[in-house]
């Protein structure tokens, strides 16, 4: 007989924390709740700024993004003007925690975790992407085989590669959420199968449904969301609440398959809740502030015909948008990191600043530095220091006429925050949009909520609508249960970072990971 599993650990990718402590606590969770009633749950605290493209990586490598280099799936390639895709070439820096304990001898199937590369040379099993929210590099799997096997006898995910998608009926829905459903019950049935090959020292499992469901749903979950329609939440229920004790009891299953007396645990990288802010009106917004520069001319450049699209697009009524919507959606799911990457749809070179993709909830912003950028305009120290400062003080003063309140909630230096070697791969500045009230979408509810008019003194007003049809957008904070022999019990009386998970799951089978993060003594040495 094979030797039983020494460590299981399953994430629920994107789960809101306050949902999951809501749902624990009144049973509607009822294998989190016997989990919790074991051992010992907690809260973790993300990476700031960059919660979108950063947590995974930031997981499980225990280092923040200025040591991996990873914010996005599209970035700046220092010391140029040039965009890549970061899936591409290195990717993350650092070894995940996985192939620390395989060079330790330990034996580990790692499965569909996000944003993760292939490793072939693990000592165990390694599968990529068999149903994953951001799919970057296709279902893949080491031993080669493994991967048409399970494809053979399980099939894909029935969701495919994307949940992105125009839905506007309870059919809509109701169909995305079987399909879901669907995939968690086939990801249980193997991940099953390969546990029960037993002799693993880890075995890691992601159900990344939670992630799809609350990006696509969390209009119908939450009644106060300007995309709410009353009438599919009644027909369907909460979708968010079945998908969830859809997991919950694939969860149930897996440790009851693993033995109770196998160290569990059970966690949320980052949290979910409403769509806000307006990163849609950022460029606009530092055209019109004098620091960013336009293209000029025919674009000879995608970027540039980019540009010019948008400008034409924004120029429809939302009415109109709407409905066109899902063929563009449809289109940009199509793309891969095979394709070309997009171009910056500014003149760089001669702005004092331009803005990068950061994800959308927190913008961000890349100064043009003599000595670092191509043709850079500004110095760094002093003056870079009274541009910013500057700069901090416009965005701060632009009101939102949906509230009467700052558009931006705060502007932060990211050497402010982040001091790794890789900080130049990541933006500058980093601006994050208050989330006082959620930004709807032209393509749900006849666009309420969907324009944002922003007001200062120093740009007028620019206005612009949100035509992303999701609903929920991540926030930082995660969420973890875990349940260790001669471990602690009860609410963990402090919030850990992010980092320390990877550590942690080392320290649980006797080795040391280094990195930034540190193991939860709560787990490793319960009476300290």
């Amino acid at each position: 007989m094979s030797a039983p599993t020494r460590l299981l650990v399953l994430g629920i990718d994107a789960a809101s924390p306050e949902l999951l402590d809501g749902w624990v606590g009144d049973g509607t969770l009822p294998n989190l709740r016997a989990l919790a009633a074991r051992g010992i749950v907690g809260r973790t605290r993300g990476v700031e700024g960059f919660q979108i493209g950063s947590t995974w990586p930031s997981l499980y490598t225990g280092t923040d993004p200025s040591h991996h280099g990873v914010h996005y799936l599209v970035q700046l390639v220092p010391g140029s003007y040039q965009l890549r895709y970061s899936a591409t070439g290195d990717f993350v820096r650092g070894d995940p925690f996985w192939r620390t304990l395989s060079n330790a001898g330990r034996r580990v199937a790692v499965l569909d975790v996000p944003l993760s590369r292939l490793d072939p040379t693990l000592d165990g099993v390694h599968v990529v992407e068999w149903g994953g929210h951001d799919s970057v590099y296709g279902f893949q799997s080491a031993p080669a085989d493994l991967g048409p096997d399970l494809a053979s006898r399980y099939g894909t995910h029935p969701l495919g590669g994307s949940c992105d998608a125009i839905r506007r009926s309870a059919d809509d829905y109701g169909a995305f959420l079987d399909r879901l459903e669907l995939g968690v019950t086939k990801k249980l049935a193997w991940t099953k199968e390969l546990l029960a090959r037993g002799g693993w020292d880890l075995f890691l499992q992601v159900f990344t449904e939670a992630h799809c469901t609350g990006h696509q749903c969390w209009h119908l979950h939450d009644a106060t969301h300007p995309g709410h329609d009353p009438a599919i939440a009644s027909a369907l229920g909460d979708p968010l609440r079945r998908i969830y004790r859809s997991i919950d009891a694939a969860v149930g299953q897996l440790i009851a398959a693993a033995g109770n007396d196998t160290p569990v645990v059970v966690f949320s990288a980052h949290g979910m809740s409403h769509w806000y802010g307006a990163q849609f009106l950022l460029e606009s917004i530092l055209v019109r502030l004098g620091c960013t520069v336009p293209l000029a001319g025919p674009p000879a450049r995608s970027g540039g015909v980019r540009r010019l699209a948008r400008t034409a697009w924004r120029a429809l009524p939302p009415s109109v948008r709407g409905p066109i919507n899902s063929v563009r959606e449809r289109l940009a799911a199509a793309e891969s990191t095979t394709a070309r990457p997009p171009t910056l749809s500014v003149d760089a070179a001669r702005s004092l600043c331009f803005p990068l993709n950061n994800g959308l909830a927190v913008g961000g912003i890349r100064l043009n530095l003599i000595g670092r950028e191509p043709e850079g305009r500004l110095h760094p120290g002093a003056e870079a220091d009274a541009f910013v400062e500057k700069l901090t003080t416009d965005l701060l003063s632009i009101g939102d006429e949906r509230t009467g309140r700052s558009l931006v909630r705060f502007v932060t230096r990211t050497a402010g925050r982040y001091s790794g070697p890789l900080l130049d791969h990541l933006p500058d500045l980093l601006v994050e949009w208050s989330d006082d009230v959620p930004t709807g979408s032209t393509a749900l509810n006849a666009g309420r909520g969907a324009m944002v008019r922003a007001r200062s003194a120093k740009i007028g007003v620019i206005e612009g609508a949100n035509d992303y049809t999701r609903t929920g957008e991540h926030r930082p904070g995660g969420w973890f249960v875990a349940a260790v022999p001669g471990g602690a019990h009860g609410s963990l009386g402090r919030e850990v970072s992010l980092l320390d998970l990877a550590p942690t799951f080392t320290r649980l089978l006797g080795v040391e990971m280094a990195c930034q993060g540190r193991a939860v003594r709560e787990l490793i040495h319960p009476d300290e």
